[in-house]
């Protein structure tokens, strides 16, 4: 039996502040618990929703292991306080998780399975390193050449997407100082005031005097990747990190970080019933694959897809949001769309300030999805 096809709605959203992975405000908070917070905070913002409508928390995770392992999903809106009717599923698309997740609680409400769902993404790269608690490779990768690629570490797929695209050094230096420049303009202008939720970090430590347990609260409220003190000078002097005669530097490539993100997805049904008040329309959602060997380039396929599902064009776009992995990622991607006549307004790419300068785990930016 068919279902009715209905539009999906983002009605609620926020996130936590983004914290530098390894010494950043979440080196010692589980995941799951900012995750839990971040699913209260989006409840919070429609008061009139009743959580036993909720069908299901689909929670995107790059590497869904240690403690944030054992479906991460399920066991966060357990902690939230969500009626214990509301599932919850884990899925894993590296960088794009969250936004698979996203596409994935849409799809159930357009073809009229569900009315309200929980999407979101959490990440602790303080607690679980890239590349997991135990990266194994299969075997097979290094018996076909065309496989190798597979086993590259990120870093050297921006080299060589650099190369291939031609994209030079100081081209993605000045990239990588204009996504700080935006993103400190940002916070200077209060954008995120809105979107983010801030977080009560709790420090305990043994007072071993009289064996009792110090505690120390403090509110983190804004995001700790952007930098004041990068200048042209400064990331010019940077040595390349992956290959000997490279142009990929630590300050031109993102950053490792720590954060966690909830959205409630509803109904058109759903919105009247409940007088939700919509930010947005989930529109399309689009996936490629690239060859691994230069994954960055993702975009570049996923992009038109997207555009040609909604049924309009780049110049109909007033914001877009591209991942910048790497500078020299981005670049490659707007260039090529260039010369295919998708052009994009560097303007309105990432105005807000991008991954550079906020947070992201190395991984492949393939999908691209539209929201109006």
């Amino acid at each position: 039996m068919s279902k009715q096809v209905q539009e999906a709605y983002i009605c609620a959203a926020t996130r936590l502040p983004i914290g530098k992975s390894g010494r950043g405000y979440y080196k010692n908070t589980r995941p799951d618990e900012m995750l839990a917070r971040a699913i209260q905070a989006a409840l919070a913002q429609v008061p009139g929703l009743d959580p036993k409508v909720i069908e299901d928390a689909i929670i995107g995770c790059s590497f869904p292991e240690g403690e944030q392992g054992m479906n991460i999903a399920r066991v966060s809106a357990v902690l939230s306080g969500l009626p214990n009717t509301v599932g919850g599923v884990t899925v894993n698309r590296y960088c794009a998780s969250g936004i698979t997740a996203l596409a994935m609680a849409a799809d159930r409400i357009r073809i009229g399975e569900s009315e309200v769902m929980i999407a979101g993404g959490v990440e602790s790269m303080s607690m679980v390193p890239m590349g997991g608690n135990k990266p194994s490779l299969p075997p097979a990768i290094f018996e076909r050449d065309e496989n190798i690629g597979l086993a590259y570490g990120m870093g050297l797929t921006a080299e060589k997407v650099a190369a291939q695209w031609k994209v030079s050094r100081e081209d993605q230096d000045a990239f990588a100082l204009e996504s700080h420049r935006r993103a400190l303009a940002a916070i200077e202008a209060g954008h995120f005031k809105a979107e983010m939720t801030p977080f009560e970090l709790i420090e305990r430590t043994p007072n071993l005097a009289d064996g009792s347990v110090n505690v120390k609260k403090r509110i983190v409220d804004i995001d700790e990747g952007p930098r004041k003190d990068t200048s042209a000078e400064g990331l010019a002097k940077l040595k390349p990190v992956f290959a000997a005669k490279g142009s990929v530097t630590a300050g031109n490539s993102s950053q490792t970080s720590d954060g966690a993100g909830a959205l409630i997805v509803a109904s058109e049904a759903a919105v009247k019933r409940f007088g939700l008040t919509p930010l947005a329309r989930f529109v399309s959602f689009a996936v490629r694959g690239v060859p691994p060997e230069i994954m960055g380039i993702g975009p570049i396929e996923a992009i038109p897809a997207a555009l040609k599902l909604a049924g309009i064009t780049a110049a109909d776009l007033d914001w877009v949001e591209l991942n910048e992995a790497f500078a020299a990622q981005s670049l490659a991607v707007l260039n090529d769309l260039d010369s295919k006549g998708i052009v994009l307004d560097r303007s309105k790419v990432n105005p807000n300030g991008g991954a550079i300068a906020w947070a992201t785990r190395w991984a492949p930016p393939a999908p691209s999805a539209l929201l109006r």
